[in-house]
């Protein structure tokens, strides 16, 4: 509407089609250029892609996780950031780099891992979590920025590691903790994670801009130095050959020769070639080759001592009734009178294990008080190698 002949701010932004989205982007550029937002973009697809199979494994569910998106935002609207209950992992990097980051998901997310996590199948998490749920998902966090952790260092070729990751209390999901958020503008990294049919929903990271600047200007100009050295250490490598008349020389006279020959092989090319002085077989020696024959070697006595010392080495010897696996739930949940099935059933034979080597197998036996092994087959020798690979 005009009153006064001058334009709104409203009309204005409707004439020069300024959305909200644009004014995002123009916020993002004064910090970002394109060039570091990409480098930002393609360290998450990297490690988060490796985090993706990591999750994948523990929860034993098809894990996915979309290509990162970029923007940039400042510590005061970090609290507009959670309209939902999350829950927040501070992950610390000690070795590669100095900076830290924090992930956050939402708190229903949480519950279904940690329901997984704890032997569930997550179809009914427990609405309320507690220290236990809370150290099941920070162990498959730690799991899965550790898979990152290794990404990064193949990206950046040097080691990079990081510490434990923290479940940080709910007040520091706000502004409210400047130990948390300590710096004015955060880089934050949006993705969508899928878990089977279980989970459909957002994670999102915060990075301090100034580490996020370090990553990329490691990115950018690490790869660059790389090959500068490469270069200088050729460079390098050939001042250190000294090249002389003579030498020189010498590659003129032998590269002759060779074109020489060359040409006597094309001219003649039933002619063979020698190396060294032509052997006639009248003048040849021909004889028979003599193989040792191992199964009749006889040792001096030194060597028979020597071997005999191996017979005194004592080695462990482990009967092993039988194996399963269990959850941390089910661990926690033992007390005394449980009973644990194993993977073998009733009258099947015991292993028998030589430092921890399968060597053979046998039955259980009872001499007077004590329990015994019957051995009842010894495994071949090709298992047996097999077995120590």
């Amino acid at each position: 509407m005009m009153n006064d002949g001058m334009l709104s701010q409203e009309e204005i932004d409707a004439l020069l089609n300024i959305s909200d989205e644009d004014k995002s982007d123009e916020n993002k550029q004064s910090y970002l250029s394109d060039i570091e937002i990409d480098a930002l973009g393609e360290i998450g697809n990297i490690s988060f892609g490796s985090s993706a199979t990591t999750l994948s494994t523990l929860l034993n569910q098809k894990v996915e996780i979309t290509t990162p998106i970029v923007d940039v935002i400042e510590r005061t609207d970090i609290g507009d950031e959670f309209t939902f209950e999350p829950v927040s992992i501070q992950v610390n990097y000690i070795e590669g780099f100095t900076g830290k980051n924090v992930f956050v998901i939402k708190a229903g997310d949480a519950a279904i891992i940690a329901n997984i996590m704890l032997g569930g199948d997550g179809t009914n998490p427990d609405s309320e979590l507690n220290e236990i749920h809370l150290s099941a998902v920070q162990e498959a966090m730690n799991q899965m920025m550790g898979a990152a952790a290794t990404s990064m260092s193949t990206v950046f070729n040097k080691r990079v590691d990081i510490s434990p990751p923290s479940i940080l209390d709910e007040e520091v999901t706000g502004v409210k903790n400047e130990d948390v958020f300590d710096e004015e503008v955060y880089v934050k990294v949006f993705f969508k994670l899928t878990v089977g049919n279980l989970i459909n929903s957002n994670m999102m990271q915060l990075i301090p801009l100034r580490f996020a600047k370090e990553l990329v200007n490691e990115l950018l100009n690490g790869s660059e130095e790389h090959a500068i050295e490469k270069k200088e250490s050729a460079a390098t490598l050939e001042a250190e050959i000294p090249v002389t008349e003579n030498s020189v020389a010498k590659q003129q006279e032998q590269a002759v020769y060779n074109n020489s020959l060359q040409a006597e092989t094309r001219d003649d090319p039933a002619e063979p070639q020698y190396l060294g002085h032509k052997v006639t077989s009248s003048h040849a020696e021909v004889h028979q080759a003599a193989f040792s024959d191992f199964e009749k070697v006889e040792l001096n006595t030194g060597q028979q001592r020597n071997l005999d010392m191996l017979l005194d080495i004592p080695l462990k010897v482990t009967v092993e009734l039988g194996r399963t696996k269990k959850s941390i739930n089910d661990i926690l949940e033992l007390a005394s009178g449980s009973i644990i099935e194993l993977d073998k059933l009733a009258g099947e034979p015991v292993d028998i294990l030589v430092n921890d080597k399968l060597v053979a197998e046998g039955e259980v036996v009872v001499i007077e008080e004590n329990f015994g092994v019957r051995v009842t087959d010894i495994i071949s020798q090709y298992d047996r190698i097999r077995n120590l690979k």
